[in-house]
């Protein structure tokens, strides 16, 4: 057996693999997005049975194979087993893995995705924090995180950072805000309200902690999914499972 070695991560993704045994996909801080083999995770006496599972949080300690990881002890930090009864939250947070996991690559330092999940998990176990809402933040602050943040403070075009709220456009193809003059012949320009450009601009910057302390009405709500659901899918060349599911149960 080759040395062990101990990662903090978070599982993504686990599927079975002949009668006994789970490939898992770990989103961890030290190696960035690996898979494992975890032997015998699918007997009834395994420790890792709970394990190896989706939303598990923990340290594990793996030692390396000729292919591939394998999982050799796990120290569950937390599991959010809850989640797995809730409809349609479950299938909210299974998207939320496989954006993670579209976005994942192996050797990068995965810390604030994973802070990112953990504390979205978390508001979508919350009965007071709309799940539509969770959706909205985790996607943009998603593409903040990896490098995609749309330009929200001053004109893409012109950089003009004085703008009257009724004076600003949110353009797809320009990646950001226009203003009014700017705005003129761009065909995908619409008009974005004060109200949802600061959720935005609160998003894209708050401390991890605060970023699901907030609420706003249906109507910014609607904006909001308009326009950051259009960039993300923009910005990301995957059918993703689990959104076709919740748009059948939606």
């Amino acid at each position: 057996m080759s040395d062990l070695i101990t990662v903090q991560g978070v599982v993504i993704s686990a599927m079975p693999i002949g009668e006994y045994d789970k490939r898992i996909v770990l989103l961890t801080r030290e190696r960035g997005k690996i898979s494992a083999f975890a032997r015998g995770a699918r007997r009834v006496n395994s420790p890792f049975m709970a394990a190896a599972e989706p939303f598990v949080f923990g340290n594990f300690t793996l030692y390396e194979g000729r292919t591939s990881y394998n999982l050799n002890q796990v120290n569950v930090t937390h599991h959010f087993m809850e989640l797995a009864a809730m409809q349609p939250g479950i299938y909210y947070g299974y998207y939320f893995l496989e954006l993670a996991d579209y976005f994942g690559k192996e050797g990068t330092d995965e810390r604030e995705m994973m802070n990112l999940l953990y504390v979205t998990v978390k508001a979508l176990m919350n009965p007071h924090v709309e799940d539509a809402l969770v959706r909205c933040i985790f996607e943009l602050r998603t593409m903040a995180e990896q490098g995609y943040c749309p330009e929200l403070v001053s004109c893409e075009n012109c950089s003009k950072d004085e703008l009257s709220e009724t004076e600003v456009f949110f353009s797809q193809e320009n990646h950001g805000i226009l203003c009014q003059s700017c705005a003129v012949g761009v065909r995908d320009a619409v008009r974005i309200s004060g109200a949802a450009l600061y959720a935005m601009r609160y998003i894209v910057s708050a401390p991890m902690g605060k970023l699901y302390t907030f609420s706003v009405s249906s109507q910014v709500l609607a904006e909001l999914e308009r326009i950051i659901h259009t960039y993300t899918e923009k910005n990301t060349d995957r059918k993703f499972k689990s959104l076709e599911i919740l748009k059948v149960m939606s």
